[in-house]
């Protein structure tokens, strides 16, 4: 009992904000929310999920999608699985026709609950990379870049950084020891024996907290000449410091996806401590986006201040990222069906129809199709420079080729 009671206070909380911006006898359509605002990644929830309660309310005070009103229903599941699957039968139940995942072993966990019920279920950033085809994994939309694709993108841009040629160099992998922090090897593994460089691969046991092992070999005893960095949680602010610690110039590592937000730089000391660091996004980062002017306007409108949060704004960015998309898919799905009374099959057509929606440039240039759920793969390169994110790269995706290949693979042996 006292297990419903917290997740229903989840709920609650997001009922509340969605029934500010509902009026009276409007359609609804319900989208399950899950989050860890509580748990080991609230570094991460804590952020993303407020900026998609923020665009659902923006949109829904303009009117909704089409005359409906959104409303998601969220629940903190503390980044533990059992609690994920329950999260998803109260949202069934509720009649959610979309669900955010939140945690790539929740994803794993769900998968074919969401087959069997035709609910879609986005993954942005994580989740298992193979449900990238759309073809072997229909209710499975990863939307962002997944570890597969970003594993590509880091090869890639460790290649520019080290003289246009790897053959012969020393990648060192370091990685949060789950199934989200695994995931990327298969192609980590593909491009080693292909492009010829020596890689090695350090895992930090989870919570993470604890990797100082780990940093002196890679520093002493491999002597790497770059670092990917997939950690997430508490973890990328410690590596940060262990690096720093160590003497190894942090120009020479970049972080995946989760590794890479304010609050992980406040947590290393703060951005005037951690120069050089480098972190791939998958949505704009920093706050000159007309989606966020609109965000604050509306606060503005309500004789409010605009949150603290929206200051943090890689992970905040990536909330709104989120229910960007997902209500661009319900906006595809109801001006096809002419109606709000759509399902969840409706809603995975809607998101197989996105193309070419950047939201003002916090997106980057999304094609969902029926065979790549995760619309091309993108992420943009941000280094901290005088105590800031600075982007030093465009939109790109790395070796996508390869990535293509490993996807059509994993279906063939299905």
């Amino acid at each position: 009992m006292r297990r419903l009671d917290k997740l229903l206070f989840g709920a609650g909380l997001a009922l509340a904000a969605a029934g500010a911006a509902t009026s009276a006898g409007a359609a609804e359509i319900v989208i399950g929310l899950q989050c860890d605002r509580t748990g080991p990644t609230q570094i991460v929830g804590t952020h993303l999920c407020p900026g998609y309660h923020d665009y659902v309310n923006l949109v829904n005070s303009r009117g909704g999608v089409e005359g409906n009103m959104i409303k998601p229903i969220e629940v903190d599941h503390e980044y533990k699985v059992p609690a994920g699957v329950e999260a998803y039968a109260l949202h069934k139940k509720e009649g959610a026709v979309l669900i955010s995942l939140y945690g790539t072993p929740h994803t794993q966990a769900l998968t074919q609950k969401l087959t069997e019920d035709k609910i879609p279920g986005t993954s942005p950033g994580f989740g298992t990379a193979a449900a990238a085809n759309g073809e072997n994994f229909p209710y499975i939309f990863p939307i962002a870049a997944s570890y597969w694709s970003q594993a590509a993108a880091g090869v890639e841009y460790a290649r520019t950084q080290l003289g246009g040629d790897l053959k012969g160099k020393k990648i060192a992998y370091i990685y949060y020891d789950n199934p989200a922090g695994r995931e990327p090897l298969p192609v980590l593994h593909k491009l080693r024996d292909e492009l010829g460089f020596e890689l090695q691969e350090f895992a930090v046991p989870p919570p993470g907290i604890e990797m100082s092992a780990q940093v002196l070999d890679i520093t002493r005893r491999y002597r790497a000449d770059y670092v990917l960095s997939h950690l997430f949680g508490r973890a990328p602010s410690v590596s940060m410091k262990e690096f720093k610690r160590a003497g190894y110039p942090l120009e020479k590592v970049l972080g995946f996806v989760w590794a890479g937000g304010e609050a992980d730089i406040e947590a290393a000391g703060g951005f005037d401590r951690v120069e050089g660091y480098s972190a791939m996004q998958f949505a704009g980062v920093g706050t000159d986006y007309p989606v966020l002017n609109d965000i604050r306007e509306m606060y503005k409108a309500q004789g409010k201040d605009a949150p603290e949060v929206m200051a943090s704004t890689v992970y905040y960015n990536r909330g709104v990222f989120v229910a960007a998309v997902h209500l661009k898919a319900i906006e595809n799905a109801v001006k096809a069906k002419g109606s709000g009374d759509i399902t969840g099959e409706d809603v995975k057509n809607g998101f197989e129809q996105i193309k070419g929606f950047t939201l003002g440039g916090l997106l980057p240039p999304l094609e969902i199709t029926g065979f790549d759920h995760e619309g091309g793969g993108w992420v943009r390169i941000f280094q901290v420079q005088d105590a800031k994110f600075v982007p030093v790269t465009e939109w790109f995706h790395g070796y996508r080729d390869a990535v293509v290949e490993l996807l059509k693979a994993d279906a063939s042996r299905q």
